[in-house]
């Protein structure tokens, strides 16, 4: 293996690990296009890289604990199978272990309730992963149905933040992003429904992409995640990743309700030069509560950056009603998680009351099962509006910047419900107390209590806006803090023109944390 690629740009605090072998500390300067383009030129094979990536896996994940699933022989029998001749031919990968169903591999959801169950097909998604040649090793960690902000299922214990092990690494993509940050992959898989995507990438130094609402498939098990709410993507080290996947994975397939037809070229589109941009920032939560000092330095930093790339950039004020916003989006999530453990009691046979998962997943989905299908529409119309707004800003203003986390990474645990809510629940999951808790408001209480570390990101996933998380700030504590954009519907590529600006202008692919 010789040096590394162009994009890989050079970091002087970067040394190599006494721990590391030459060859696996060159495999940790690359990123997928980078190997792949090794592998092409016959200066490493993919085997190579694949015991490159399970040396790496085994040394550093019994202290990360992203790998749930491990898949060696799988990806083995995949590279002597022959690989497909795609642009990420011969490159290790990572699937988060939720939604992305491999023929023949289990498929959890971070729940007990599912292990071992095993996928019957692939996704439309997987399919487009192992068509571009990547290498399938191994699933990531999530929360359980990737219903939290955190990645700490009571099925597998919590993932950790390569940057400082007492904090979380985010989620639902918590282990997929862990993984990129400890060099165990340059890519990985995961998905964003409330900022799953972004919000990792945030906390571990990473850069993650949501796309639009319609621009990756989602058969051929559902027609649509969460309501159009929900997408998925790559987590990543360098821009041209992403854009190159995108190129991979976007279009239409026989479930896509409402598809972007629009042609791909994201990452020709990285070699245009980017005009000057407009873009309005705000450090406000949407949503009323306070955001962390840390915060409003990472979106003052970016301002700063941007301003000095020659763009226009402005302080705004979003129009938006925040209760709303977060009622409405509870609503949605309340009700899918009663949708998903309904169905999880029939393919099990069981009922929902018996069903092996955690207490807290049992109570939102009773309180799903006391939600009118009138109010569900009621709040599904609202999506309508947070549009609107955005739509006007958008008239103004080519992007909208935010931070995309209220404080650094929290600490693991931070999440878990003090002692007497866990003994309350257990007792309304008893006794079916669940529309007096409805009607106590104190679902609420905790559900704005946890968005208030993260009350950037849903925004964008009930607009089905494109979004994007780039690591240009780190806190006093050495932990990563990333800082979002939004930009208009089906408008990736200003995105990614954007990030690889701020890629160049700031290198980040080789600040990585020492484990």
């Amino acid at each position: 293996m010789e040096t590394p690629s162009a994009t890989a740009v050079s970091n002087p605090t970067t040394t190599t690990p006494s721990s590391a072998s030459a060859p696996e500390f060159e495999y940790r300067q690359h990123d997928a296009l980078g190997l792949a383009d090794l592998v092409r030129r016959g200066e490493t094979s993919a085997s190579e890289l694949l015991d490159l990536a399970i040396a790496r896996a085994e040394a550093v994940n019994p202290k990360i604990n992203a790998i749930i699933t491990p898949l060696y022989d799988y990806g083995r029998a995949q590279i002597n199978a022959g690989l497909p001749d795609g642009p990420f031919s011969g490159v290790p990968f990572l699937l988060k272990d939720l939604l992305c169903a491999v023929e023949g591999t289990p498929l959890s959801n971070g729940s007990n309730a599912l292990k071992g169950r095993i996928s019957p097909r692939d996704s439309e998604l997987a399919a487009r992963f192992r068509n571009s040649g990547l290498v399938f090793f191994g699933k990531t960690n999530t929360p359980e149905l990737g219903l939290m902000g955190v990645t700490e299922p009571k099925a597998f214990g919590p993932a950790r933040n390569p940057w400082n092990l007492n904090h979380t690494p985010g989620g639902s993509s918590g282990g997929s992003a862990a993984a990129i940050a400890a060099g165990i992959v340059p890519m990985a898989s995961g998905g964003d429904g409330g900022g799953s995507i972004r919000i990792p990438a945030a906390c571990c130094g990473l850069f993650g992409l949501k796309p639009s609402r319609g621009r990756v498939p989602t058969g051929p098990y559902a027609q649509e995640f969460w309501d159009g709410a929900a997408t998925e993507h790559v987590l990543t080290r360098s821009v041209r990743d992403s854009a190159a996947m995108l190129d991979v994975i976007a279009g239409p397939d026989g479930s896509s309700p409402y598809p972007l037809r629009s042609r791909n070229n994201y990452q020709d589109s990285l070699s245009q030069p980017l005009r000057k941009l407009r873009i309005g920032y705000t450090s406000t939560s949407f949503i009323g509560r306070p955001v962390s000092a840390d915060a409003i330095a990472a979106v003052e930093h970016s301002v700063k950056l941007l301003e000095q790339l020659g763009h226009e950039v402005e302080a705004v004020e979003i129009r938006l009603d925040g209760e709303a916003l977060a009622d409405s989006y509870l609503t949605m999530y309340f009700g899918h998680v009663a949708a998903d453990l309904e169905f999880m009691a029939q393919q099990l046979g069981s009922r929902i009351s018996n069903l092996d998962v955690e207490d807290t997943t049992k109570v939102l989905g009773f309180l799903g099962k006391t939600i009118s299908a009138g109010d569900f529409v009621q709040a599904k119309r609202r999506w309508n509006d947070f549009a609107q707004t955005m739509h006007l800003f958008h008239q103004r203003y080519d992007l909208l910047l935010t931070p995309t986390l209220g404080s650094e990474p929290v600490p693991i645990g931070s999440f878990e419900p003090p002692a007497w809510e866990a003994v309350a629940m257990k007792v309304i999951n008893a006794f079916g107390l669940h529309k007096l808790l409805l009607k106590s408001g104190m679902v609420k209480q905790m559900a704005l209590d946890n968005l208030e570390k993260l009350p950037f990101t849903q925004l964008a996933n009930l607009t089905g806006l494109p979004a994007m998380s780039v690591p240009l700030y780190w806190t006093a504590n050495n932990l990563p803090l990333g800082s979002q954009f939004i930009a208009p519907m089906g408008d990736e590529h200003t995105l990614l023109q954007l990030a690889q600006q701020l890629e160049q202008a700031q290198p980040w692919m080789l600040r990585t944390p020492d484990l």
